[in-house]
């Protein structure tokens, strides 16, 4: 997927005052505007990465100003955290974070004891 990243945006800027936040990264169309984090700080959170991603997609599924008006008008309905979309992409960024979390744990589970030796190596050779 085609994006490209706008650090210390001013739009990310005013939505951080907005809502009152350290940092922000918001989409509009298929740029991801930053503000308050720094462009490899923000692709090192592959949940977060994943979550403006699943905002590009909808950008481009509903097209941009479409989008801009199905998404202001949902959040004037039922608020900025109900919003479908804000719910959709969350569930991305989070199936992403669920996704490494049990990828991690299942490497960490496996000691390299526990696994059957090849056959031509023989023990205490």
């Amino acid at each position: 997927m085609d994006y490209k990243i706008v650090e210390n945006s001013l739009f990310a800027r005013i939505a951080r005052m907005v809502l009152k936040s350290r940092n922000v990264a918001m989409v509009l169309g298929n740029n991801i505007h930053l503000s308050g984090v720094d462009r490899v700080t923000f692709l090192q959170d592959d949940g977060w990465l994943a979550h403006e991603l699943c905002h590009i997609r909808q950008f481009r599924e509903h097209g941009y100003f479409r989008f801009l008006w199905l998404y202001l008008k949902e959040s004037m309905r039922v608020g900025y955290y109900n919003n479908k979309y804000e719910v959709e992409a969350r569930e991305a960024g989070m199936k992403h974070k669920k996704h490494m979390l049990a990828a991690k744990k299942a490497a960490g589970s496996v000691k390299s004891a526990d696994l059957p030796l090849p056959a031509d190596v023989k023990k205490g050779v």
